[in-house]
């Protein structure tokens, strides 16, 4: 394939990432498209080492490669699999496990795992700008089905019906109109008391912006801030424009890949891959290659460490490293 053709399917994608250079060139100019600066100082005055594809900063003299500060840093693997590897997961619909990913590019389980996650990161949803029109906001419960496991399981895991011991998950979606598509938020949260829901709300909601949602109690009073309208499901599921069908149809994407790909998502890892299906979710009128460059463009600080994933190491929100024992 002539390097100045980009790949448009994953058959393409693999012979035209298999080149070091043009790999290392798709990823140079997504991550600076304004010319490379050094990730430590910011300096533009370098010199590039062809032979071991890295540049030296002429300000501050430290050499840096094109994976420092970001998802890809310390990671002995080639862009060649990387690449591939980005591109599998973000033009899945329903995801793609560590096992096969594994398959796929040749590594081991763990170290797919440990890709998988990275990646994931990359596609959280980086943008302050909130929805605004017409907002559906819903919950959902994660869990296990209480019927599908061992009796010893279920009685340690289970202690009531319906969404007790499960994980919520909070979101809201805003329909298209003119043409665009429906954009989708969604996250954890520690419950769904009316406190976390509207903090929830009006941190992803425009004020003013049209609410839908049904009668849950922790919607009430949202009307202060928003024109709040709710259907009732215990009569109807549609009541004109006031539906919240939007954002059921994204849980059930998002379920039928954590049970039906993932099968067994830790709680501790569940806002990774609800980035990654709300991210599908909302490129999804784009073309593969159009999602490939929208992952790697924003890979740059966010690195996250196998320490971080496997909870051995906590940052606080002031940026402070907590080693746990």
């Amino acid at each position: 394939m002539d390097k100045a053709s980009q790949p448009t399917n994953l058959l393409e994608a693999v012979r035209y990432f298999s080149d070091p250079e043009v790999a290392l060139d798709f990823v140079v100019k997504l991550r600076w498209p304004n010319g490379v600066e050094c990730p430590s100082c910011g300096g533009t005055e370098h010199s590039f080492l062809k032979t071991r594809r890295i540049w030296k900063c002429r300000e501050c003299k430290r050499q840096f490669s094109a994976k420092v500060g970001t998802i890809f840093e310390d990671s002995p693997i080639g862009f060649d699999k990387w690449l591939p590897a980005v591109w599998l997961i973000v033009n899945s619909k329903n995801g793609v496990s560590s096992h096969e990913l594994g398959r796929s590019i040749g590594v081991t389980q763990k170290t797919a795992w440990f890709m998988n996650h990275r990646i994931r990161y990359a596609l959280r949803v980086g943008s302050f700008n909130k929805l605004n029109g017409e907002v559906e906001v819903d919950e959902t419960f994660i869990g296990g089905l209480a019927r599908n496991m061992h009796k010893a399981e279920r009685a340690r895991k289970i202690h009531g019906t319906g969404g007790m011991d499960k994980t919520i998950v909070v979101g809201t979606l805003q329909r298209g109109e003119n043409g665009r598509t429906s954009t989708v938020r969604a996250d954890v949260v520690a419950d769904r008391n009316r406190p976390t829901l509207h903090a929830y709300v009006g941190h992803t909601v425009q004020h003013g912006a049209t609410i839908y949602s049904d009668q849950w109690s922790g919607y009430t009073g949202l009307e202060a801030d928003y024109s709040h309208k709710t259907v009732d499901h215990a009569v109807e599921y549609v009541s004109g424009r006031v539906y919240t069908n939007g954002i059921e149809n994204f849980w059930a994407l998002l379920k039928r890949g954590l049970k039906g790909t993932y099968v067994c998502a830790q709680p501790y890892h569940l806002h990774r891959y609800i980035d990654e299906r709300v991210f599908t979710f909302n490129e999804r009128s784009n073309s593969d290659l159009g999602r490939m460059k929208a992952t790697v463009s924003q890979v740059a600080g966010r690195r996250v460490t196998w320490k971080q994933l496997t909870g051995k190491e906590i940052v606080t929100h002031d940026g402070e490293l907590i080693e746990v024992a």
